[in-house]
């Protein structure tokens, strides 16, 4: 029997799962793991990196279009999935690294609701890739919101952690909606766009409803840290005090 880390008192607004569902999340962490880096390399595949098949460029589609500098913040649900694969690994190897839960915790619940958010307010853009695809999308990300809220069973979202991944994520909101810093925008490629010189066009109103989601996103994705943090801090003080 796997042992699991113990329970805490914590309001179901940062801990939202039913006790089973947690339980069963960690004691199939391993799968899940698997599970999350075949996503992963789905996603990078999906963005276009093609080393099959052959007869396509190994870089194309999204990849082959934004300049290579800026290629680690195109791939944001796959590099949420991996961070999320490597908490779970950490955690299950005795190597807890709190760096690597906070970057999970903030791509999965900022990929798991975005993703869902921009699939529905572009429905008719983006069912072009058919029904099973979409379904796919909409509900595998939304699935990387529940895997974000095991986290707080072995992590105990420290400032530090949560600031490093409030950097990592903030800048990607910076770069990929107001700063490109090189090129265009770097946000996923979304209904509309046309392919520009150096990355793509962004269109009114699509670019500014996609800003808006992400950045209101990050913000809660915040918020639910911090107050984890300080739930996590009052119900162990009133365990020290029984």
């Amino acid at each position: 029997m796997t042992t699991l880390p113990p329970l805490e008192d914590l309001p179901w607004y940062v801990a939202p799962l039913p006790q089973w569902l947690e339980d069963f999340g960690l004691r199939m962490a391993w799968p899940i793991v698997i599970i999350n880096l075949v996503g992963t390399a789905f996603g990078f595949w999906y963005y276009g990196f093609h080393p099959y098949p052959f007869s396509d460029p190994l870089m194309t589609w999204q990849f082959g279009v934004e300049p290579a500098v800026m290629w680690p913040f195109v791939p944001d649900s796959p590099m949420a999935t991996l961070f999320i694969a490597l908490s779970l690994a950490l955690w299950k190897l005795g190597r807890n690294n709190e760096w690597v839960n906070m970057l999970a915790f903030f791509g999965c619940i900022k990929l798991g609701l975005w993703t869902p958010f921009v699939l529905a307010a572009f429905f008719s853009g983006f069912i072009g890739v058919g029904w099973p695809m979409y379904a796919f999308l909409f509900c595998s990300h939304l699935a990387m919101v529940v895997e974000a809220f095991l986290i707080h069973r072995y992590s105990d979202f420290p400032v530090g952690a949560v600031f490093v991944a409030v950097v990592w994520y903030g800048f990607n909101d910076f770069v990929d909606y107001f700063v490109p810093i090189v090129g265009t925008p770097h946000h996923t490629g979304l209904p509309a766009q046309q392919i520009l010189a150096a990355g793509y066009s962004h269109p009114s109103p699509t670019h500014e409803i996609a800003a808006a989601g992400a950045v209101v996103i990050t913000l809660l994705a915040t918020f639910l840290a911090l107050t984890t943090r300080v739930e996590k801090l009052e119900a162990g003080t009133i365990e020290a005090e029984r």
